[in-house]
């Protein structure tokens, strides 16, 4: 290997690493994915200023450390909105618990360069969510995202998620039983811009780094409902990069 290319490798892996010391930090912070402690829908037919009463008067009862939000979706079947609120508890038992996230080695040539093809932005996607019991919701999915591997050509729907692009997808490391199991569910992946050749409105270069594939919220607290990788981002080989699954002490368990 070259000067240069042993420069760029080392400059890409202390960037992995501090992305990976931030991850942790985000996970960890009083409204991280660690700290969601209940999420709670309020009954059919409650108007916005019930819930933001609702919300109130739980923020006004909430102990040192904790916060509550608002929170609002559409209904699954009749497209109505619903309001409800998120209790988030910065001393967690989950976050007590928590020892770190299990991830691959950083590998250079899961950094693959793809294409961003923007469509109409009103096109949707039905993604099955975890707790919607085989129900979907439809998410806009702004453009196709194309790329080659082995031969192939893939091409990947990504969701806006305010204004970035995320990736859910697939692979058969989630149903591996060896060390390289990762999150049965799906793991999530933030499209990167090549700065400077794309946009949302006129696509161009983009890159997906699979060394930074993360496990979702949902499997940080049983209080998310993740959407679930459709039938085009189920990859047909093994991811072996990014976040595999989180660790907890002895004897804790975010389903018990």
């Amino acid at each position: 290997m070259s000067a240069t290319k042993d420069t760029d490798l080392s400059t890409a892996i202390s960037a992995h690493d501090d992305w990976r010391t931030n991850r942790h930090t985000s996970l960890t912070g009083p409204t991280g994915n660690l700290s969601l402690t209940l999420t709670r829908w309020f009954p059919t037919g409650t108007t916005e200023a019930e819930a933001a009463a609702e919300v109130s008067a739980a923020r006004a009862d909430a102990a040192d450390g904790v916060t509550v939000t608002e929170l609002s979706r559409r209904n699954i079947n009749t497209d109505a909105p619903e309001f409800g609120l998120r209790v988030w508890d910065a001393n967690s038992a989950a976050i007590q618990a928590f020892t770190g996230v299990d991830a691959f080695d950083y590998n250079p040539d899961w950094v693959v360069d793809a294409q961003f093809t923007p469509v109409s932005s009103d096109r949707t996607v039905p993604f099955e969510h975890i707790r919607d019991a085989g129900g979907t919701r439809n998410l806009v999915v702004p453009g196709d995202i194309t790329f080659e591997r082995d031969g192939q050509t893939f091409t990947l729907a990504a969701f806006d998620d305010d204004g970035t692009l995320l990736l859910v997808f697939g692979d058969p490391t989630n149903r591996a039983t060896d060390d390289t199991q990762t999150y049965g569910a799906g793991r999530f992946l933030f499209v990167e811009f090549v700065e400077g050749e794309t946009n949302h409105a006129a696509g161009g270069a983009v890159r997906l780094d699979f060394n930074r594939a993360f496990v979702p919220p949902c499997g940080f607290s049983v209080q998310y409902n993740c959407p679930m990788p459709p039938a085009q981002n189920r990859l047909p080989w093994a991811v072996h990069a990014g976040e595999k699954l989180p660790r907890f002490s002895d004897g804790f368990d975010i389903y018990a």
